[in-house]
C-alpha cells in the first residue's frame, strides 16, 4: 500500500512538472496563453447540434475546456466542453499548418482552447467542427481527476465545486435550473405587481423567526451586531411605509446544525401583500409553484426520489387540529388543560419540556405523527398561538392563529400568516418571548421597539409568507441534500495548516515555484486518496481520565450473544427538536436499511460521518427515541479529558464490508 501511494505521488509530481515545463516553453516562444485577454465566441455546442441543418458548412468559433484528445498521425480529434455541453473537433495538420498542429499535439486535457472552423458530420454521423484554427487560451497546470462522478468522498466534491462542475454534467444542470427557478419566481411576482427590495443583513435585534443568530462586532461603531435570521420585520416596515407589495430573496443565517436539509446560511424569500390574508397567500403559493414548475421543467408533475407529486391538482387544505386527529387519532378539541396535554404526551411517549404549553404540545404531536404523511402539496392551517408570536388570532377562537405551513414530501416548504398589526397585542407577545428567553429558550425572539413603533404608526391588514428557496430547488431538481443545490455549502475547516496557507494567500504573500509545486502536489495527492487529511492534536495523557474497569465478570455465553457488526453510514442527519441526537441510516449487510439514533451531535456534524464504517450492536430490541425506533447501538469510546467528557465514535477501515461480524 505504501509503495503504491509513493508511486502515485511520483506520477503526480511528474505530471505537474511536465505541465509547468510546457508553459515555460510557450512563454519563452512568445505564446504565453495568460496574456490573451479575450476570444470571440460566435456559438455554443448545443446551439450547433440542435440546429445542424442551419449551421452545416458555416464557420463558427467556440471556446471551452478540452476533455479528451486522440492524436492519429496527421489528424486528431478532441472534445470541447462549454456551458451548454460538448462537441467534437477534427484537427488536421493540412488545415492547421505544421507548426500549429505541433502546438495542438502538446495540449493537455483540461486546457481551455478556442476552436474556429466549419460545421460538418463525420462518416459515423457525429456533428463536429473541422478546425482551421486552435488557440490555447489558458493552460491547465493541475490535471483533472480521471473519475470524479461517483466518488464516495462527497466532501471533496463540495469543497472543490469547480472540479465537480467540470466533471459532472448533472451538477452543472442542477445549478442552471436553480438560476432559472429564481428568475421564474421573480418574473411571476413582478407580473403580480410586487416590488423587489433589499433590507439589512447586519441587525441589532435578529427577529422574525425562532432561531439562534450569529453574532459579530462592528469596530467602527464599537457595537455588537447579529446576522439576520429572517427578512420579516424590515419588510413589514415597508408595508407601513405604503409599499403595498414587496418581496426579498436573500441569504439569512442561523447558528444551528448541518444536515441534509439545513445549512447555516441559506436562501429565503419573503413577501408581504397589503389588504389580503393567509387565504390570499395560499392562492399565491399554489399559483407560484405551478408557474415555476411549468416554466422551468415543462410540467406540473415532479418526481423526487422516485415519488411523483402533482402540482397541477388543487392543494389539500387541512387544519393542524384535524391533521393530528386524522393521523394520530387524537381530537385536540377535547384537550382542555395543560395537564391533559402533558398526560397525552407521556402516554404517547412525546418528549416535552417544562416550558411547553398546551399549544406547544399540539405542535409536537403534529411533528411526530403528521409531517411524514404530507407528501402531496398540502396547506396545514390554524396553528396554536403559543408557536406563532407574529400572527393574527382567529376571531372565533383566539387560542389559534391565521397561519399555514405548506408541505411537500414531508417537508415544510413555506410558512405564512395573516400578519399581526395590533401593536398592543404584539407587545404582549414579545413580552412572552422575552420570558421564554429568560427560561432558557435560545431561539426565542426579543422585543423590537422600533418595529413596535412602526406598528403604532399603522400597518394595514397584510398577508405574508416565507419560502425556503433551497428546499424548493431540491424538489424541482431531484437533489438528495441541500448541499447539492448550494454552489459552495458551509464546510468544516480542514485544519490549522490549511487555514494558515489560505490566510497567507489572502494577505498577498507570494510563494516560490517550489512552494507552489509542493502545495499542488498535496492537493493532488488528496484527490487521489479521495479524502482530505485530518490533523490530530497531540493528546496530553496527564489530563486523561477513564472509567474504572468493571470488577464484575460476565460469562462467555452471555457475551457471545451480543452481535457486533461492521456497518456503513449511508445517511446521517440531526433529529429535529433534539440538540444531541443524530439519526443514522446504516447498511448492515442484510440488504435492508437499519436506523440507529446516537446522542453524539455535540462531537460530530452529520455530514462528516457519511460513508464511514462503524461498529454496532445489532441485536438489541428497538428503542423509541423522539418517536423514532432505534434498532441497535453504535459503539463509541468515552473518556474524560481536562475535566470534560470526550467521545470518539469507533470507526474502522473502509475495506471491511458491511455486515462483517466481530469476534
Amino acid at each position: 500500500m505504501a509503495e503504491q501511494k509513493k508511486a502515485q505521488e511520483q506520477d503526480l509530481n511528474h505530471l505537474l512538472q511536465v505541465r509547468r515545463e510546457k508553459l515555460a516553453d510557450l512563454q519563452a516562444n512568445g505564446k504565453n496563453p495568460f496574456q490573451i485577454t479575450k476570444y470571440d465566441v460566435t456559438n455554443h455546442s448545443m446551439e450547433i447540434k440542435n440546429a445542424f441543418d442551419e449551421f452545416e458548412g458555416k464557420e463558427v468559433s467556440l471556446a471551452g475546456r478540452m476533455m479528451s484528445k486522440r492524436v492519429m498521425g496527421k489528424a486528431s480529434f478532441c472534445s470541447i466542453q462549454d456551458l451548454q455541453g460538448s462537441i467534437q473537433a477534427y484537427v488536421a495538420r493540412d488545415n492547421l499548418g505544421e507548426e500549429s498542429y505541433k502546438d495542438f499535439k502538446k495540449l493537455d486535457i483540461g486546457d481551455i482552447i478556442g476552436i474556429k472552423g466549419e460545421v460538418f458530420k463525420t462518416k459515423t454521423g457525429e456533428i463536429s467542427i473541422h478546425a482551421t484554427e486552435v488557440t490555447l487560451l489558458s493552460k491547465s497546470l493541475n490535471p483533472l481527476p480521471e473519475k470524479f462522478h461517483g466518488l464516495t468522498n462527497t466532501d471533496l466534491r463540495y469543497r472543490q465545486r469547480y472540479v465537480d462542475l467540470i466533471m459532472n454534467e448533472d451538477v452543472k444542470d442542477t445549478f442552471i435550473k436553480r438560476s432559472k427557478i429564481l428568475a421564474s419566481i421573480r418574473n411571476y411576482l413582478n407580473g403580480q405587481g410586487f416590488m423587489e427590495v433589499e433590507t439589512p443583513m447586519l441587525v441589532a435585534n435578529a427577529g422574525g423567526a425562532a432561531a439562534r443568530p450569529f453574532e459579530t462586532h462592528f469596530n467602527a461603531l464599537d457595537e455588537d451586531f447579529k446576522l439576520r435570521i429572517s427578512l420579516e420585520l424590515y419588510l413589514k416596515r415597508l408595508i407601513v411605509g405604503g409599499l403595498e407589495r414587496v418581496y426579498e430573496i436573500g441569504r439569512v443565517f442561523r447558528n444551528e446544525g448541518l444536515d441534509t436539509r439545513h445549512n447555516p446560511e441559506f436562501t429565503l424569500m419573503e413577501l408581504y401583500q397589503a389588504y389580503t390574508d393567509y387565504h390570499g397567500m395560499m392562492d399565491l403559493t399554489e399559483n407560484l409553484y405551478r408557474h415555476v414548475a411549468q416554466e422551468v421543467l415543462g410540467t406540473t408533475k415532479i418526481v423526487y426520489n422516485g415519488v411523483e407529486m402533482d402540482l397541477g391538482k388543487p392543494f389539500e387544505r387541512i387544519t393542524m387540529v384535524d391533521a393530528v386527529k386524522k393521523y394520530a387519532g387524537i381530537d385536540w378539541n377535547e384537550v382542555e388543560t395543560l395537564q391533559q396535554a402533558r398526560a397525552l404526551a407521556k402516554e404517547h411517549k412525546i418528549e416535552f419540556e417544562d416550558r411547553h404549553r398546551k399549544g406547544d404540545i399540539l405542535n409536537l404531536f403534529f411533528e411526530e405523527y403528521v409531517e411524514e404523511h404530507l407528501i402531496q402539496p398540502t396547506f396545514v392551517m390554524d396553528h396554536p398561538i403559543e408557536i406563532s408570536p407574529l400572527t393574527k388570532k382567529k376571531p372565533e377562537n383566539p387560542d389559534y392563529v391565521e397561519r399555514f405551513e405548506f408541505f411537500m414530501n414531508g417537508w415544510e416548504m413555506a410558512n405564512a400568516y395573516s400578519e399581526l398589526n395590533d401593536p398592543i397585542d404584539q407587545r404582549e407577545r414579545f413580552a412572552q418571548q422575552d420570558a421564554n428567553a429568560a427560561a432558557g429558550d435560545e431561539e426565542a425572539e426579543h422585543t423590537d421597539e422600533d418595529f413596535l413603533h412602526a406598528l403604532e404608526i399603522g400597518m394595514p391588514p397584510t398577508g405574508g409568507i416565507g419560502f425556503g428557496i433551497d428546499r424548493m430547488c431540491m424538489l424541482l431538481t431531484d437533489s438528495a441534500a441541500i448541499r447539492d443545490v448550494l454552489l459552495f455549502p458551509t464546510m468544516k475547516s480542514q485544519g490549522a495548516a490549511k487555514n494558515e496557507a489560505n490566510n497567507a494567500a489572502q494577505a498577498g504573500k507570494t510563494a516560490s515555484l517550489d512552494a507552489a509545486m509542493s502545495q499542488a502536489e498535496q492537493v493532488l495527492t488528496k484527490q487521489v486518496e479521495e479524502a482530505p487529511a485530518v490533523e490530530q492534536e497531540p493528546l496530553d495523557l496527564s489530563k486523561v481520565k477513564i472509567e474504572p474497569l468493571f470488577e464484575e465478570m460476565v460469562d462467555f455465553d452471555t457475551f457471545s450473544k451480543s452481535d457486533f457488526r461492521a456497518v456503513k453510514v449511508k445517511e446521517c442527519e440531526a433529529v429535529p427538536k433534539s440538540k444531541k441526537l443524530l439519526k443514522f441510516v446504516l447498511d448492515d449487510g442484510t440488504g435492508k436499511d437499519r436506523v440507529i439514533l446516537s446522542g453524539i451531535h455535540e462531537y460530530y456534524e452529520p455530514e462528516e460521518l457519511v460513508g464511514k464504517t462503524c461498529i454496532a450492536i445489532v441485536n438489541l430490541p428497538p428503542r423509541k427515541m423522539m418517536g423514532i425506533d432505534s434498532c441497535g447501538m453504535l459503539i463509541s469510546a468515552v473518556h474524560e479529558y481536562d475535566g470534560r467528557e470526550g467521545l470518539n465514535l469507533l470507526m474502522v477501515d473502509d475495506r471491511i464490508p458491511a455486515g462483517a461480524k466481530l469476534y
